[in-house]
C-alpha cells in the first residue's frame, strides 16, 4: 500500500508511456469483464477511492463545471503512469478494482485543500472548478487530513445542461430527475468516466487523455439530458 503520508511530487501534466497506458486501460476493461472479490466481513478492510470537491464561500461553485471536474480527476489517477505496473500506486489500484470501485466524494475548502493536496492523488480543473481523487485505500487507512474532510451535505445547486457541445470525447449522461446532491453525483460521475474509458481503444484513450491533462482549458466530460439517451 502506498505511504500517502510522505512527501508528494507534483502532479505531471506528461501523458504516460504508451506501455503504462496499455496496462492501466486494461485494468479498466478487466473490471468490465472479470469477477470480482467479495466484499470483505469487516468494513474497514473494503477499499474505496476518496474523492474531494473544492467549495469555497466566498465564490459559488458551478455544479456542473465540478462534476467535470471530479469525473476527470478520477480518469487522470486511473491512467497516471504511477498507477502501472511498477508504480507506486499500482498495488492500491489492482486492490481497488479487484472489488467493487467504491467511491466516496468530500467537500474541502481553504486551508483543508491546499493541505489534501499533499496526500497521493490527482487534481482536475474545468472552468475554474476543481476535484481531486485520492488514491484508493481500505477504509480503515484513510489519510487523517482526507478523513477530516466533510462527506454529508457535500452539495452545490445549480441545473445541468440539458445539451451536450458535441466537442466531447466522452459524454455522461445523468438522469436530472434523480434527486441527488453534488457529492453523490461526483461519485456517479466517476464511476462512469472511468468505465466509459474502457470502451475506447488504448490509442484513442491516449488521445483523450491528452486532450483532459490539467492545465488545459477543453473539456473531455460533457453533461447531457438523460432522456434523449433513451
Amino acid at each position: 500500500m502506498p505511504d500517502s503520508s510522505s512527501a508528494v511530487p507534483e502532479i505531471s501534466s506528461t501523458v504516460p508511456s504508451r506501455t503504462a497506458m496499455a496496462a492501466n486501460h486494461a485494468r479498466l476493461v478487466n473490471y468490465l469483464t472479470a469477477p470480482h472479490a467479495a466484499d470483505p466481513e469487516c468494513r474497514a478492510q473494503v477499499w474505496a477511492m476518496q474523492m474531494a470537491l473544492r467549495v469555497e464561500k466566498a465564490s459559488p461553485s458551478d455544479r456542473a463545471e465540478l462534476l467535470v471536474a471530479a469525473a476527470r480527476s478520477v480518469v487522470l489517477l486511473c491512467l497516471d503512469e504511477r498507477s502501472a505496473p511498477g508504480g507506486p500506486w499500482a498495488s492500491a489500484m489492482d486492490a481497488w478494482c479487484g472489488a467493487r470501485i467504491r467511491k466516496i466524494a468530500r467537500r474541502a475548502r481553504g486551508t483543508q485543500w491546499e493541505t489534501a493536496q499533499q496526500v497521493w492523488g490527482v487534481t482536475a480543473e474545468s472552468a475554474g472548478e476543481q476535484g481531486r481523487a485520492f488514491v484508493p485505500t481500505m477504509v480503515a487507512d484513510v489519510d487523517p487530513r482526507v478523513r477530516k474532510l466533510q462527506i454529508e451535505g457535500t452539495d452545490v445547486p445549480g441545473e445541468l445542461p440539458m445539451t451536450c457541445t458535441g466537442d466531447s470525447a466522452l459524454t455522461l449522461w445523468i438522469n436530472p430527475h434523480l434527486e441527488m446532491t453534488v457529492g453523490k453525483t461526483a461519485a456517479q460521475v466517476g464511476h462512469a468516466a472511468m468505465l466509459g474509458v474502457a470502451l475506447l481503444s488504448v490509442d484513442e484513450t491516449l488521445s483523450w487523455y491528452s486532450a483532459g491533462c490539467p492545465g488545459k482549458s477543453r473539456g473531455v466530460v460533457g453533461f447531457g439530458n438523460w432522456l434523449e439517451a433513451i
